[in-house]
């Protein structure tokens, strides 16, 4: 953010028409806009530090998957997927590669500006009142408070939707929590039926966490239940 607390929005869309309009609606909600017409032109602006990515995935010159997989390498600051890919595959491609939300054009101005603030609530770190004691798995170890990760002495690079539910499965004490429970919470109530998220996002903990991601022993799926965490 500035140092006004403005909220700096990076839009990456190859039509001048969306990306005036998104301008033009950001600016009005407070918002600091950059854009950027294609992939590179992406990855160049992600230097100026943005709070959120807002992507489109048909750009000029790279696929947007491959973007996406790019920005990670330089930034952890959410990204929101602007797209009019209908196929759940895309879907599934960029949230594996990364993204944190997927809207679908065209979209309700409304509910878009809420999945922003989302994305970027869920990437702000609290300040911790109090230092919380890391919490130890036989596998990695999770720093609440720091919120950071160690796997074999190494840190290991999350997403901040991926620490968002790890987070709630390690606070939940190896209690059962429900999709629905943690879609609403890690996401927000909109996205108590988005099941497939939850999917996601598990493989990918299990693939960077787990010893053995077929065969979890700490990121547990409860059958019929919901999923909980155990040490």
């Amino acid at each position: 953010m500035t140092d006004d607390g403005t909220t700096t929005v990076l839009v990456v869309d190859d039509d001048p028409q969306v990306v005036r309009a998104l301008r033009i609606c950001l600016n009005a909600h407070g918002y600091r806009v950059l854009t950027a017409s294609d992939g590179a032109a992406a990855l160049r602006a992600a230097d100026q530090g943005p709070d959120v990515v807002v992507l489109d995935l048909g750009l000029p010159d790279l696929d947007g998957v491959d973007v996406i997989t790019g920005l990670r390498r330089v930034t952890t600051a959410p990204i929101v997927v602007l797209s009019a890919r209908l196929d759940s595959a895309d879907k599934v491609r960029a949230l594996d590669a990364g993204a944190d939300d997927y809207v679908t054009k065209p979209f309700g101005v409304d509910e878009f500006l809420a999945r922003l603030r989302a994305a970027v609530r869920r990437s702000t770190r609290r300040p911790a009142e109090v230092a919380e004691p890391p919490v130890r798995a036989a596998s990695f170890t999770v720093d609440l408070t720091a919120k950071k990760i160690h796997r074999d002495g190494v840190e290991v690079h999350l997403t901040p939707t991926e620490w968002g539910l790890l987070e709630a499965l390690v606070r939940a004490g190896g209690e059962v929590l429900s999709p629905q429970r943690l879609l609403t919470q890690v996401w927000g109530p909109t996205y108590a039926s988005a099941t497939h998220y939850l999917r996601v996002y598990l493989v990918q903990l299990r693939r960077k966490l787990e010893p053995d991601p077929a065969h979890p022993r700490h990121l547990l799926t409860e059958p019929g239940r919901g999923y909980r965490f155990q040490p």
